[in-house]
Protein backbone atom coordinates (compact mmCIF):
# COMPACT_ATOMS: atom_id res chain seq x y z
CA UNK A 1 0.00 0.00 0.00
CA UNK A 2 1.36 3.42 -0.97
CA UNK A 3 1.96 5.81 1.93
CA UNK A 4 -0.21 8.90 2.20
CA UNK A 5 1.75 11.93 0.85
CA UNK A 6 2.36 13.68 4.18
CA UNK A 7 4.31 16.91 3.60
CA UNK A 8 4.18 18.60 7.02
CA UNK A 9 3.39 17.74 10.62
CA UNK A 10 1.61 19.99 13.14
CA UNK A 11 1.49 19.21 16.86
CA UNK A 12 -1.60 20.34 18.76
CA UNK A 13 -1.37 21.11 22.47
CA UNK A 14 -4.86 20.45 23.84
CA UNK A 15 -5.94 22.15 27.09
CA UNK A 16 -9.02 21.93 29.32
CA UNK A 17 -10.84 25.24 29.43
CA UNK A 18 -9.66 26.12 32.94
CA UNK A 19 -5.98 25.84 32.09
CA UNK A 20 -6.02 27.22 28.56
CA UNK A 21 -4.76 30.73 29.28
CA UNK A 22 -1.85 29.68 31.48
CA UNK A 23 -0.91 26.85 29.15
CA UNK A 24 -0.86 29.02 26.05
CA UNK A 25 1.18 31.73 27.79
CA UNK A 26 3.81 29.19 28.87
CA UNK A 27 4.21 27.59 25.44
CA UNK A 28 4.37 30.97 23.75
CA UNK A 29 7.23 31.92 26.05
CA UNK A 30 9.32 28.75 25.80
CA UNK A 31 8.97 28.52 22.01
CA UNK A 32 9.49 32.25 21.41
CA UNK A 33 6.21 32.37 19.51
CA UNK A 34 3.61 34.98 18.73
CA UNK A 35 -0.05 33.97 18.75
CA UNK A 36 -2.38 34.05 15.78
CA UNK A 37 -5.99 35.24 16.13
CA UNK A 38 -8.23 32.59 17.68
CA UNK A 39 -10.29 30.54 15.24
CA UNK A 40 -13.01 27.92 15.28
CA UNK A 41 -16.71 28.02 16.03
CA UNK A 42 -16.05 28.95 19.67
CA UNK A 43 -12.63 30.58 19.23
CA UNK A 44 -11.10 27.39 20.56
CA UNK A 45 -7.78 27.19 18.76
CA UNK A 46 -4.86 29.29 17.56
CA UNK A 47 -1.43 28.88 16.00
CA UNK A 48 1.90 29.51 17.72
CA UNK A 49 3.77 31.64 15.17
CA UNK A 50 7.55 31.11 15.15
CA UNK A 51 9.95 34.02 14.63
CA UNK A 52 10.92 32.47 11.28
CA UNK A 53 9.75 29.62 9.09
CA UNK A 54 6.36 27.93 8.88
CA UNK A 55 4.18 27.25 11.91
CA UNK A 56 3.97 23.70 13.25
CA UNK A 57 2.54 24.13 16.78
CA UNK A 58 -1.08 24.92 17.62
CA UNK A 59 -3.09 25.23 20.81
CA UNK A 60 -6.68 24.18 21.36
CA UNK A 61 -9.19 24.45 24.19
CA UNK A 62 -11.12 21.18 24.59
CA UNK A 63 -14.54 20.77 26.14
CA UNK A 64 -13.87 17.58 28.08
CA UNK A 65 -11.07 15.42 29.37
CA UNK A 66 -7.65 16.39 30.63
CA UNK A 67 -6.16 17.55 27.33
CA UNK A 68 -3.01 16.13 25.83
CA UNK A 69 -1.86 16.17 22.21
CA UNK A 70 -3.01 15.28 18.76
CA UNK A 71 -1.31 15.53 15.37
CA UNK A 72 -2.26 17.07 12.05
CA UNK A 73 -0.72 15.34 9.04
CA UNK A 74 -0.75 17.69 6.06
CA UNK A 75 -1.53 15.84 2.84
CA UNK A 76 -0.41 17.06 -0.59
CA UNK A 77 -3.70 17.63 -2.50
CA UNK A 78 -1.92 17.39 -5.85
CA UNK A 79 -1.17 13.74 -5.10
CA UNK A 80 -4.16 12.63 -3.02
CA UNK A 81 -7.22 14.61 -1.85
CA UNK A 82 -7.64 14.32 1.88
CA UNK A 83 -11.06 12.64 1.62
CA UNK A 84 -9.62 9.84 -0.51
CA UNK A 85 -7.40 8.75 2.37
CA UNK A 86 -10.32 7.39 4.41
CA UNK A 87 -10.18 3.87 3.00
CA UNK A 88 -6.41 3.83 3.30
CA UNK A 89 -6.24 4.81 6.97
CA UNK A 90 -9.02 2.35 7.78
CA UNK A 91 -7.20 -0.45 5.96
CA UNK A 92 -4.10 0.28 8.04
CA UNK A 93 -6.06 -0.20 11.24
CA UNK A 94 -7.19 3.33 12.15
CA UNK A 95 -10.71 4.20 13.24
CA UNK A 96 -12.24 7.08 11.26
CA UNK A 97 -14.07 9.38 13.67
CA UNK A 98 -15.16 12.27 11.44
CA UNK A 99 -15.03 13.19 7.77
CA UNK A 100 -15.58 16.47 5.97
CA UNK A 101 -13.95 18.38 3.15
CA UNK A 102 -10.18 18.63 3.74
CA UNK A 103 -10.45 17.00 7.18
CA UNK A 104 -10.35 13.39 8.34
CA UNK A 105 -10.25 12.83 12.12
CA UNK A 106 -9.04 9.36 13.09
CA UNK A 107 -7.59 7.33 15.94
CA UNK A 108 -4.58 5.06 15.48
CA UNK A 109 -4.84 1.35 16.41
CA UNK A 110 -3.52 2.31 19.85
CA UNK A 111 -6.03 5.12 20.29
CA UNK A 112 -3.94 8.21 19.46
CA UNK A 113 -5.97 10.94 17.72
CA UNK A 114 -4.70 12.43 14.48
CA UNK A 115 -6.15 14.44 11.62
CA UNK A 116 -5.44 14.44 7.92
CA UNK A 117 -5.66 18.00 6.61
CA UNK A 118 -4.85 19.81 3.39
CA UNK A 119 -1.23 20.89 2.85
CA UNK A 120 -0.87 24.58 1.98
CA UNK A 121 2.78 24.61 0.96
CA UNK A 122 4.43 24.60 4.39
CA UNK A 123 8.06 23.57 4.11
CA UNK A 124 10.39 26.02 5.84
CA UNK A 125 11.46 24.57 9.17
CA UNK A 126 11.78 27.26 11.87
CA UNK A 127 15.18 27.89 13.39
CA UNK A 128 16.12 27.60 17.03
CA UNK A 129 15.52 30.33 19.59
CA UNK A 130 17.55 31.64 22.53
CA UNK A 131 15.88 32.40 25.85
CA UNK A 132 17.76 34.73 28.21
CA UNK A 133 21.15 33.02 28.00
CA UNK A 134 19.68 29.49 28.18
CA UNK A 135 21.28 28.44 24.90
CA UNK A 136 19.63 27.50 21.63
CA UNK A 137 16.54 25.30 21.60
CA UNK A 138 13.69 24.17 19.40
CA UNK A 139 10.71 21.85 19.95
CA UNK A 140 11.66 19.44 17.17
CA UNK A 141 10.64 15.98 18.41
CA UNK A 142 7.35 14.25 19.08
CA UNK A 143 7.45 10.93 20.90
CA UNK A 144 4.57 8.47 20.85
CA UNK A 145 4.56 6.54 24.14
CA UNK A 146 3.22 3.09 23.29
CA UNK A 147 2.39 0.22 25.66
CA UNK A 148 4.80 -2.65 25.10
CA UNK A 149 2.08 -5.07 24.04
CA UNK A 150 1.04 -2.92 21.08
CA UNK A 151 4.39 -1.32 20.26
CA UNK A 152 5.19 -3.11 17.00
CA UNK A 153 1.69 -2.73 15.62
CA UNK A 154 1.55 0.97 16.41
CA UNK A 155 5.01 1.71 15.03
CA UNK A 156 4.19 -0.23 11.87
CA UNK A 157 0.97 1.74 11.49
CA UNK A 158 2.69 5.13 11.61
CA UNK A 159 5.49 4.00 9.32
CA UNK A 160 3.02 2.68 6.75
CA UNK A 161 0.78 5.74 7.05
CA UNK A 162 3.51 8.31 6.49
CA UNK A 163 6.22 6.40 4.65
CA UNK A 164 8.71 7.68 7.26
CA UNK A 165 11.19 5.29 8.80
CA UNK A 166 11.62 6.13 12.50
CA UNK A 167 13.03 9.65 12.83
CA UNK A 168 13.61 10.08 9.10
CA UNK A 169 11.33 12.03 6.81
CA UNK A 170 9.61 14.34 9.28
CA UNK A 171 9.57 17.91 8.06
CA UNK A 172 8.92 20.14 11.05
CA UNK A 173 9.05 17.61 13.88
CA UNK A 174 10.78 14.24 14.09
CA UNK A 175 8.36 11.46 14.96
CA UNK A 176 9.69 8.84 17.38
CA UNK A 177 8.39 5.82 19.26
CA UNK A 178 9.01 4.73 22.84
CA UNK A 179 7.72 1.79 24.87
CA UNK A 180 5.75 2.72 27.96
CA UNK A 181 4.53 0.82 31.00
CA UNK A 182 0.90 -0.09 31.40
CA UNK A 183 -1.81 -0.96 28.91
CA UNK A 184 -3.58 2.37 28.35
CA UNK A 185 -3.95 4.26 25.07
CA UNK A 186 -0.99 5.69 23.20
CA UNK A 187 0.02 9.14 24.41
CA UNK A 188 2.57 11.68 23.17
CA UNK A 189 5.25 14.07 24.41
CA UNK A 190 6.98 16.99 22.78
CA UNK A 191 10.75 17.15 22.98
CA UNK A 192 13.17 20.06 22.70
CA UNK A 193 16.68 19.76 21.30
CA UNK A 194 18.91 22.23 23.12
CA UNK A 195 22.55 23.14 23.56
CA UNK A 196 22.39 23.31 27.37
CA UNK A 197 19.61 21.21 28.97
CA UNK A 198 20.52 22.33 32.49
CA UNK A 199 20.23 26.03 31.80
CA UNK A 200 17.15 25.54 29.64
CA UNK A 201 15.43 23.48 32.34
CA UNK A 202 16.04 26.28 34.83
CA UNK A 203 14.70 28.84 32.37
CA UNK A 204 11.57 26.77 31.71
CA UNK A 205 11.09 26.31 35.46
CA UNK A 206 11.21 30.08 35.88
CA UNK A 207 8.37 30.29 33.33
CA UNK A 208 6.25 27.85 35.34
CA UNK A 209 7.44 24.36 34.40
CA UNK A 210 8.58 21.69 36.85
CA UNK A 211 11.65 19.47 36.57
CA UNK A 212 10.67 15.83 37.07
CA UNK A 213 13.96 14.03 36.50
CA UNK A 214 17.47 14.76 35.24
CA UNK A 215 18.67 11.67 33.37
CA UNK A 216 21.94 11.02 31.50
CA UNK A 217 20.49 11.79 28.08
CA UNK A 218 17.38 13.84 28.77
CA UNK A 219 15.57 15.99 31.31
CA UNK A 220 11.93 15.23 31.99
CA UNK A 221 9.68 18.24 32.57
CA UNK A 222 6.02 19.13 33.03
CA UNK A 223 4.43 22.37 31.90
CA UNK A 224 2.26 24.44 34.30
CA UNK A 225 -0.78 22.24 33.62
CA UNK A 226 1.04 18.91 34.09
CA UNK A 227 1.82 18.07 30.46
CA UNK A 228 5.06 16.05 30.26
CA UNK A 229 7.81 16.96 27.80
CA UNK A 230 11.52 16.39 27.30
CA UNK A 231 14.76 18.36 26.93
CA UNK A 232 17.57 16.56 25.08
CA UNK A 233 21.12 17.62 24.13
CA UNK A 234 21.38 18.74 20.53
CA UNK A 235 21.97 21.65 18.23
CA UNK A 236 18.72 23.32 19.20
Amino acid sequence: MTAIPVRWLTVFLDFPAGSFGAGVAFWREVTGSALSPFRGAAGEFATLLPPSGDAYLRVQRVAGGSGGHHLDLHVDPARAPVEQAVEQVAALGAKVLHLERDLVISASPGGFTFCLVRWHGEGTVPGSIRLDGAGASRADQFWLDIPAGSFERERSFWTALTGWEGQDGARSVRLGFERSDGAGPVTGRLGFSCTDPGRLAARHAAAGARILAVLPHQTEMTDPVGRRYLLSPGDG
